[in-house]
């Protein structure tokens, strides 16, 4: 059995102030699985960059009060490591190289096409996990985070995004006990309350799913905790 010990890769703060193109990114990005808080100013970008854990940060430049450029800056002045793509419509060399020596990780000049921004996401989360392969697997269960495929030996799992993400996020953490306040956290958005019986629900759909032909029970409740993927006894 292969484990796969790493940090959840899911959560994404997208700082635009576009009325159009922030909005389009946080559905685009939900539509992969991500959970996705969007924001308009450099200010509210210092704050949610300080207070919650996200696993990337995708950074307008161009914003009102303080430039992404200076939200880049006192991110990494502070210690936080979290990867940095820039977005801008500033396409100069002397740009690119301005915010690569600020601290970003990576560029994507406006416009793009969405599955380059898709590919980008992919390969910063990736460089940020000791795990490079896109293919996640615990016992006869896998799953490509490139192509959304969910396998439980020869059988093909259709799953909607809720039910992807819950496995993702069981799948990079196996055998820990994930509480429903990390679950809602991480597979949902920055909005945790009342959502204790949703995840009961979905788990239950997740399970129905991974045992339709009889296969054994991976997702145990862990009673007063949460819930675990491990082995069954």
């Amino acid at each position: 059995m292969r484990h796969f010990l790493i940090e959840v890769a899911m959560r994404i703060l997208v700082v635009e102030d576009d009325p159009r193109l922030g909005p389009g990114l946080k559905k685009g990005l939900e539509g992969s699985h991500y959970a996705v808080d969007l924001i308009a100013s450099g200010e509210d970008a210092i704050i949610m960059a300080l207070t919650t854990a996200y696993d990337l940060i995708i950074l307008d430049i161009l914003l009102p009060g303080l430039s992404g450029f200076e939200v880049c800056k006192q991110l990494r002045a502070q210690g936080k490591l979290v990867p940095i793509l820039l977005l801008t419509a500033l396409g100069e060399v002397e740009h690119r190289v301005t915010g690569l020596d600020l601290g970003a990780d990576d560029y994507l000049v406006k416009p793009f096409a969405f599955s380059e921004l898709e590919a980008r996401v992919r390969a910063l989360l990736r460089r940020r996990s000791p795990i490079k392969s896109p293919v996640l697997q615990f016992m006869d269960i896998t799953l490509d985070t490139r192509s959304h495929e969910v396998r439980r030996g020869e059988r093909l799992i259709t799953l909607g995004n809720k039910e992807y993400a819950l496995l993702e996020f069981f799948m990079r953490h196996p055998n820990q006990v994930l509480s429903r306040t990390m679950i809602a956290e991480h597979v949902w958005d920055a909005d945790a309350e009342h959502l204790s019986n949703v995840i009961d629900v979905y788990i239950r759909y997740l399970r129905r799913k991974l045992c339709e032909a009889n296969e054994p029970n991976v997702i145990q409740t862990v009673r007063g905790s949460g819930y675990q993927l491990r082995e069954p006894a």
